[in-house]
């Protein structure tokens, strides 16, 4: 697998952030019924409302009026407090009690609802190993993680890690659903049989040379390594139990780990990768029960040097069009990720690897295939034998387990990798998910990348769109939401250099005339920018300019929204984003493109 397994997975921490519910007066009624916050805000678990009644009715006043209006919602009331609210209890913790909200909001005697939110201090999480977690909140090249934390946590989504499996582990125990494995080959797999309903890792320990040469004959291994549990360690970077007083903190805490496992001794093959990816997201695979719990988010840490083959693509496009997110590592042999499969895939989110001080790390791949850059860690400096550990405290610290063949004690320890880039970006995903579930794989992807921040360091050979920021990502949720509607193209399109036009385009079935605040949003992952003129094309021919080239901007990509006036087209009709090269030694590819044309 090109060395793409054997990375570290960062666990992300979890800190609890104070929210101010404050209990409006019960002497003076609102202008409206209010719920502030509702479950849709704060997707935080709580299990009981709080309910404020207008001065002067039954319930504001008397227990036994209060408790039969409950009863009449089929809830029950907790206790009255001193403010004259009723604390009513919803018989179970929840995500979303809307419907019961509604029920309270369109009672006339009602001034107010909202949840009875469980408060937790401003503090850093417990867990022993947090302080080690430099990938979470050091501002240098941290992922501004614990900021998040206030509005989402990850409830509600399942990110599936197709990898090596899942050996149990105390701090994630809590965070797993029913997974699978994979693995068709039962002599590679070590469990005696093919595919089966138990995903624990067997371990993926080989000898020297037992899987063969490599492309120059040297053997494979080159020399008797050991388990990685490498499965386990990207889990804990995303969903490690927190606040636990042990271990790490996961990125996104309260979303659950579904394992699937496809990678064995030798590594994995593409058959039963491409496979796990259609089950993962809620497809069929013959002679496997359905998933009953999809995932809405899939990390693959893992990838070989080639193109990426139609069962890769087909699969990718399947799950994408289910809704589901697929990050993939971009690879770790210092070398243009557009080599490496999945990496190379058209859909996926592809990320590097930084280092502590913001550096594209001495092995993440590279290129215009990448899409962002996460902490990936370095265990060791470039210049050091490989395979020593000299700088642990750079590494990626994460869940992992002490057996050197089979599973053995559990611990905790730090690796190094673009296997561990991606499971914070996946972890990211899936707290952008929670808390706006209607967001597509595509919205996900440009929020990511419209909201990083630049590298505090160096990247040679391009790293995308800067480093991930999961606090400025979340709160792009509220402050700029992507585009609804559905009229997105997330098919790459190649961009020759120094060549014809490309177009990509977009069928509207919107009636009338486009708006005079048409929004074009543009994806384009490209090497000095200023090479490119790009046209919005409407249905009837008439082209609208965007971007001029530009000799003196050689900046990389774009990442941008344009504004068009477009009331004299009708909307219905093929829309098409037109990209041309006009300058030679640079190259890149549409990723996607939007468009919202009210």
């Amino acid at each position: 697998m090109n060395g793409l397994r054997r990375t570290s997975v960062c666990a992300a921490a979890v800190s609890a952030a104070v929210l101010s519910v404050v209990a409006p007066s019960a002497t003076a009624a609102p202008a409206q019924i209010q719920s502030q916050p509702d479950s849709t805000q704060v997707n935080r678990p709580f299990e009981r409302l709080i309910v404020g009644y207008k001065p002067g009715t039954a319930e504001a006043s008397s227990d036994s009026a209060a408790s039969d209006d409950a009863r009449s919602k089929g809830k029950s009331v907790h206790r009255r407090m001193s403010s004259g609210a009723v604390v009513v209890d919803l018989g179970a913790k929840t995500t979303n009690a809307d419907n019961t909200i509604q029920a309270f909001k369109n009672d006339p005697d009602v001034a107010y609802v909202e949840p009875d939110l469980l408060m937790q201090p401003f503090a850093e999480p417990n867990d022993t190993e947090y302080s080690r977690q430099w990938d979470l909140f050091e501002a240098t090249a941290g992922m501004n993680v614990p900021s998040a934390w206030s509005s989402t946590t990850g409830a509600g989504v399942t990110v599936a890690v197709i990898d090596t499996g899942y050996v149990a582990h105390s701090d994630l125990a809590d965070r797993v659903v029913a997974g699978y494995d994979f693995v068709s080959d039962s002599a590679r797999a070590r469990d005696n049989n093919g595919r089966d309903s138990n995903p624990a890792d067997q371990g993926d320990w080989a000898a020297r040379g037992e899987c063969g040469t490599d492309a120059n004959g040297q053997p494979v291994p080159a020399q008797d390594s050991n388990s990685s549990w490498h499965g386990t360690h990207v889990a804990g970077t995303i969903a490690a139990s927190t606040g636990n007083g042990k271990g790490i903190a996961g990125i996104a805490y309260d979303a659950k780990i579904q394992p699937l496992r496809v990678l064995a001794k030798c590594g994995g093959a593409t058959s039963d990768i491409a496979d796990a990816i259609t089950w993962a997201s809620g497809g069929t695979v013959t002679g496997v029960p359905a998933n009953q719990t999809p995932a809405k988010v899939i990390n693959m840490s893992l990838g070989g040097k080639s193109s990426c083959s139609t069962t890769y693509q087909n699969a990718i496009n399947g799950a994408i069009n289910r809704g589901t997110s697929v990050v993939v590592a971009a690879g770790n042999s210092n070398d243009n990720a557009s080599l490496y499969t999945p990496a190379n895939c058209s859909g996926v989110i592809t990320v590097a690897a930084s280092s502590r001080e913001g550096n594209r790390t001495f092995y993440s791949n590279y290129g215009t295939r990448i899409d962002i850059a996460a902490p990936g860690g370095e265990t060791r400096r470039g210049t050091d034998t490989p395979g020593t550990i000299t700088t642990p405290e750079n590494g990626i610290w994460s869940t992992l387990n002490a057996g050197t063949t089979v599973p053995g004690a559990e611990n905790y320890k730090p690796y190094q990798g673009t296997s561990m880039a991606a499971p914070h970006v996946a972890g990211l995903a899936a707290l952008l998910v929670a808390k706006k579930p209607s967001l597509t794989p595509a919205q996900v992807k440009d929020l990511i990348k419209t909201n990083a921040r630049p590298l505090p360091g160096t990247c040679s050979g391009g790293c995308g769109a800067g480093l991930a920021d999961a606090a400025k990502t979340v709160a792009a949720i509220d402050t700029t939401p992507p585009p609804s509607g559905g009229l997105e193209n997330t098919t790459d399109v190649a961009i020759a250099d120094r060549g014809a036009a490309v177009t990509s385009s977009i069928t509207s079935t919107v009636t009338g005339n486009a708006s005079s605040t048409t929004k074009v949003g543009v994806d384009i992952v490209h090497t000095y920018r200023g090479d490119l003129v790009i046209d919005l094309v409407a249905p009837d021919g008439t082209a609208y300019r965007l971007k001029n080239s530009s000799s003196s901007d050689s900046a990389d990509n774009v990442v941008a929204t344009y504004t068009v006036n477009a009331s004299s087209e009708v909307a219905a009709g093929t829309w098409k984003l037109r990209v041309q090269d006009v300058y030679s030694g640079d190259t890149g590819y549409i990723n996607s493109w939007n468009l919202t044309l009210r």
